[in-house]
C-alpha cells in the first residue's frame, strides 16, 4: 500500500505549488479567481497572469488598472482562485483553492516585478504597461499535488 500524501498546513508556498501556478499559463491551465463585482455580483475570470508574489501572496497583472476586478476589490476584497490539472491522472493531478484579499499595488517595484514576472503572453497583451498590480495576501490553501494535500491557514 502507498504511503499517504504529506499534509501540509503552515501557509506557505512550497516549491511544488509555485511551480503549479508559475507554469499554469504554460500547461495550457491558467487558474480562475472568483470575485464579487462593483455591482455586488460574482464574476469568475481566467487569469494567466497569476504568479506567486512570496511564501503567502499571489499576483495578478491587470490590464484594466481601474475597472473589472481591479475597481472591485477596492469594495469587496475577498477572492478564491482555483487551479485544476488532469485530475484523472494521479500521476500529475493537482487542485489546488487559495482564499483570500486583494488589493492594487502600485508602488513602481511592485509593478515592475509583477508585470515582469508575468508570462510573455500576457506581456504582449499590455506592452505599455497601462495595467496594474493585483496581490492577493493568502488566508488559506486546499486541495493535493501528487505526494502532498494542502490545509494551510494562515496563523
Amino acid at each position: 500500500m502507498a504511503d499517504a500524501p504529506a499534509v501540509l498546513t503552515e501557509l506557505k508556498l512550497t516549491g511544488q505549488i509555485r511551480d503549479l501556478v508559475d507554469k499554469a499559463l504554460d500547461r495550457g491551465k491558467p487558474l480562475l479567481i472568483a470575485y464579487v463585482g462593483e455591482d455586488g455580483k460574482p464574476n469568475l475570470s481566467f487569469r494567466g497572469s497569476t504568479q506567486v508574489h512570496s511564501d503567502t501572496q499571489l499576483a495578478i497583472w491587470v490590464r484594466a488598472a481601474k475597472t473589472g476586478l481591479a475597481a472591485a476589490v477596492a469594495k469587496n476584497p475577498g477572492v478564491v482562485l482555483f487551479y485544476s490539472d488532469d485530475i484523472l491522472n494521479p500521476a500529475v493531478r493537482a487542485m489546488v483553492t487559495f482564499k483570500g484579499r486583494a488589493r492594487v499595488d502600485e508602488s513602481a517595484d511592485t509593478l515592475r516585478k509583477v508585470y515582469d514576472n508575468s508570462p510573455e503572453l500576457e506581456r504582449k497583451r499590455d506592452p505599455e504597461r497601462k495595467g496594474t498590480a493585483l496581490i492577493i495576501d493568502i488566508d488559506s490553501v486546499g486541495g493535493m499535488a501528487p505526494g502532498a494535500q494542502f490545509r494551510m491557514t494562515r496563523a
